[in-house]
């Protein structure tokens, strides 16, 4: 059997696995009960988030987004509710209802705009992106064909960066400050 070697993955480590839902809360509850928790709730709207985009466009977007990590200082579950505006996360569920949305992956130290110029080299383009609470730069890129049927997010994150204070915690005895 013939073997042919693949170009080195440009990607980088992957950080986030995503569920997009119509209910952060209701997800939240059922992935509890699986012992994934506690979970940190953050809102990225208009008045923490700059540079806005929707598929190419500059546009207004707020969503409900909760994380949980898998492994410490690793890989995190994410959950996205999406609450206003236009976004790729409500294109999904119109479509295809709840369900795993994407991927994450870090920048693998390059920087936004040249990953970006790496996703559109390989028939990739960005469908949404912006820049949370001032050091938290995201950009989500699709096959322009949808050769994978998949969503990717790539994920810039400014030196030193840490999770800021959750806007709350799931459940809601979580202690303020855990890290699991």
């Amino acid at each position: 059997m013939a073997t042919s070697a693949l170009a080195p993955s440009f990607l980088g480590k992957p950080i986030e696995l995503c569920i997009v839902t119509k209910d952060h809360k209701r997800t939240l509850t059922g992935l509890s009960a699986l012992g994934i928790g506690p979970w940190r709730i953050y809102t990225c709207s208009p008045s923490n988030t700059t540079s806005q985009t929707y598929r190419g466009q500059s546009m207004p977007f707020t969503i409900r987004f909760c994380y949980a990590d898998i492994t410490p200082g690793g890989m995190v579950y994410e959950v996205i509710e999406p609450v206003s505006g236009p976004t790729i996360f409500q294109d999904f569920l119109d479509r295809h209802g709840e369900g795993i949305h994407h991927v994450a992956y870090d920048c693998n130290g390059v920087p936004m705009e040249e990953r970006a110029r790496m996703f559109e080299e390989r028939g990739y383009e960005m469908v949404q992106g912006g820049c949370w609470i001032g050091d938290s730069r995201f950009a989500f890129f699709e096959s322009k064909g949808q050769e994978t049927g998949t969503c990717f997010e790539t994920i810039a994150f400014a030196e030193g960066w840490e999770y800021p204070v959750p806007d709350e915690w799931f459940p809601v005895e979580a202690e303020e400050g855990s890290s699991q």
